[in-house]
């Protein structure tokens, strides 16, 4: 395997309900999906490290690898992997593991799943699984210092969780979390105060995602945040958004962009997942519309 950014996380087969009452069932997904296909979307050689189930749709995996995204570190299970019931309520998302499924845990990667990961790979990106496992991962990506490696919570961020948090945030360089995920007092008044309490040892950047609002972008060595808009031409369906603006914005980094171009990267990336019911509006996606939307929107993103 010799991909730029290796994604570790999990392939999760969702049955979707909407607020209306529409359903999705048996739909590909688990936030490496997108991801990967955010990133590759840029050109970016990515990599996914899962456990795979048998249930999982062959046709999407297939589709991964004619995007040019490597799944030689994919580990059957042998068995039907995690299913979940993901259900948009007023109140906000709802995410619900079905018991006939394995565990999270058992449907993590573990630091084993590593060893077929070139030394070449020049970022990690680790997506929402139970801290725990994040924890393994950090231990042992921590002699990789030339790489950058960024986590998105599967467990809250909030006060009583920071000294959980902490040995986590010490090593990585980015942490994407979204306003489901982070909980401290006077984010929503005044963000950069609030996100100065994560501050931790190699920590870089924070990417605060806040969906149709945008998000807030914070400097850990400068103390700076400002925000970045939201962009979109028309929404189907917002699972996986999130993701792809972490793939968008891992390609801008890779590529040696500056920051407010990397965000346009996420935001573009982001659209795309929008405008599809699951991930198929990312399949859908080209290069060079990505580009023209780059090039449109690039404009609005100021540091």
């Amino acid at each position: 395997m010799r991909a730029e950014l290796v994604c570790l996380g999990n392939l999760i087969v969702d049955d979707v309900v909407f607020a209306d009452g529409t359903t999705r069932l048996a739909q590909p997904g688990g936030a490496s999906l997108y991801v990967a296909l955010a990133a590759a979307l840029w050109g970016t050689r990515v990599a996914i490290v899962a456990p795979v189930g048998d249930d999982y749709p062959r046709e999407t995996l297939d589709a991964l690898v004619a995007r040019g995204v490597d799944l030689s570190a994919l580990r059957p299970l042998n068995r039907a992997g995690l299913r979940t019931w993901l259900r948009y309520e007023p109140a906000g998302r709802v995410l619900e593991h079905q018991p006939s499924s394995p565990t999270h845990v058992e449907a993590s990667p573990t630091p084993e799943d590593l060893v077929v990961v070139s030394n070449d790979s020049r970022a990690f990106h680790i997506a929402p699984i139970p801290v725990a496992c994040q924890q393994r991962l950090v231990e042992a990506l921590a002699a990789r210092r030339d790489c950058h490696v960024s986590i998105d919570p599967h467990d809250p961020v909030r006060e009583d969780t920071l000294a959980q948090w902490r040995p986590l945030l010490n090593a990585i360089d980015t942490l994407f979390v979204s306003e489901e995920e982070i909980a401290l007092p006077g984010l929503g008044d005044a963000p950069a105060q609030a996100l100065r309490r994560l501050e931790s040892g190699r920590l870089r950047t924070v990417e605060l995602k806040q969906g149709a609002r945008g998000g807030v972008h914070f400097d850990v060595a400068t103390q700076r945040a400002f925000r970045w808009p939201a962009h979109t031409r028309n929404v189907v369906d917002p699972t996986g958004a999130g993701d792809a603006f972490a793939g968008g914005y891992l390609s801008g980094v890779l590529a040696g962009l500056r920051t407010p171009a990397s965000l346009a990267r996420g935001v573009v990336s982001a659209s795309f997942a929008l405008e599809g019911w699951g991930a198929e509006g990312l399949l859908a996606a080209t290069g060079a519309e990505a580009g023209a939307r780059f090039d449109e929107w690039r404009d609005g993103f100021v540091g």
